[in-house]
């Protein structure tokens, strides 16, 4: 093989290096998006987990004072929990929401809405009719009760995606890594190898 046959071979060679390497760095650049995307949605999750656990607190405090006929809660406390659930609400609107999650909290938020009618009939009754008031406080329970089961299985999901995409970004890795070992062996060989001609 002369010299201009070896550069040409080993240019060629270095050609399909240069590409397994890009290959290999738009592979990892993938991950890491892939990565982030996936854990920022996941953050999504805990955060609404989060949410839906201030808003029962909220819910549970106004079941308490319905269940122990507490006026005072109603003419001092309840205007401050109501405004704290209108808070979640934003916050709960600002997490990405999926399309079942999105239907549930739609009905989280009529049920809300619903809970204020019936809690203004609550306190004009002098607290007497708590009947509405625990079947709209259970209506709202079972909208947090879904959304939460909601966090679990989008959680879960993300969880598998993220695995999925680490396993392939890594086999694909290690094969390249292979076929670079194999590709610096072969230009080693074509550049040093030097065969003897042959005597007439």
């Amino acid at each position: 093989m002369t010299f201009f046959n070896k550069i040409k071979w080993t240019l060629g060679i270095l050609m399909v290096f240069v590409l397994i390497v890009t290959t290999n760095l738009i592979d990892r650049n993938n991950f890491v998006r892939v990565k982030d995307s996936v854990v920022s949605i996941y953050e999504d999750r805990l955060v609404a987990k989060n949410l839906i656990l201030e808003f029962s607190n909220s819910i549970h405090k106004k079941e308490v004072a319905v269940a122990l006929s507490d006026s005072t809660f109603f003419k001092v406390s309840n205007k401050e929990e109501n405004k704290n659930i209108e808070n979640l609400i934003s916050k709960f609107e600002a997490t990405k929401l999926t399309k079942e999650e999105s239907k549930t909290f739609s009905n989280l938020k009529e049920n809300l809405q619903q809970l204020n009618n019936t809690e203004s009939k609550y306190v004009t009754s002098n607290f007497s009719s708590k009947e509405d008031m625990f079947k709209q406080i259970a209506k709202i329970k079972k909208n947090l009760e879904d959304l939460s089961k909601i966090q679990l299985l989008e959680g879960s999901k993300q969880m598998s995606i993220s695995k999925k995409a680490i396993d392939s970004v890594e086999l694909f890795t290690q094969i390249e890594i292979y076929l670079l070992i194999f590709l610096a062996i072969v230009i080693q060989i074509i550049v040093m190898y030097n065969p003897k001609k042959e005597d007439n």
